[in-house]
């Protein structure tokens, strides 16, 4: 009986490793957050060893898709206002995969056990996704607004230029190469990093 306790908080206890349902404090920030989240470090450069997408880039990501917020979700849609009708898209987690692309993302890399609310596991689907958007696109991993411009609107779906058609989204994307810059400024000064 002890034996079994003992096995299942060791389970509880990894499982909840890399998972942190409420983000850092000051976002404008990256020192602050990686001196916060450590294990955010080290996943983002596992991520930058393992598929070359540099931490800024990965940073600026997840911060325009879910402000760091492991358990981030889409809103509900809502018939006549008020009657709860389901989720705009299945996007979760960091990363906010949609469960297509998540499920391609685990059986590509073997990672069957890769969860969305896992900064490791989002980091790792980021750098997987972007190898692949360089690939079909030739957008170099250090171009954070084209990079996500592809990864918003599907690699088709930025061939085709659906993005062209989206002024919010090219600001978006704007804001998001800013903040990727300013990050990178930051991190240079960090002794965190």
């Amino acid at each position: 009986m002890a034996k079994s306790i003992g096995i299942l908080l060791v389970l509880v206890l990894v499982t909840s490793c890399g998972s942190h349902s409420s983000a850092p404090r000051n976002l404008d920030d990256a020192c602050s957050i990686v001196k916060q989240r450590p294990a955010y470090l080290r996943a983002f450069k596992r991520t930058e060893r393992r598929w070359g997408v540099p931490v800024h880039v990965q940073m600026a990501t997840i911060y325009h898709e879910s402000t760091f917020n492991s358990k981030a979700r889409t809103p509900m849609r809502r018939a006549l206002g008020v009657i709860p009708v389901g989720r705009q898209s299945s996007a979760y987690g960091y990363a906010q995969a949609l469960d297509g692309t998540w499920a391609e993302y685990k059986r590509e890399t073997g990672r069957r056990f890769a969860r969305r609310d896992n900064i490791g596991d989002a980091t790792d689907f980021m750098g997987w996704y972007m190898n692949n958007t360089r690939r079909r696109t030739g957008i170099s991993l250090t171009d954070a607004r084209n990079q996500y411009l592809a990864y918003h609107e599907g690699q088709t779906g930025y061939l085709r230029g659906s993005h062209r058609g989206k002024p919010w989204l090219l600001d978006k994307a704007g804001r998001l190469q800013e903040r990727a810059n300013m990050y990178q400024r930051q991190l240079r000064n960090c002794r965190a990093v």
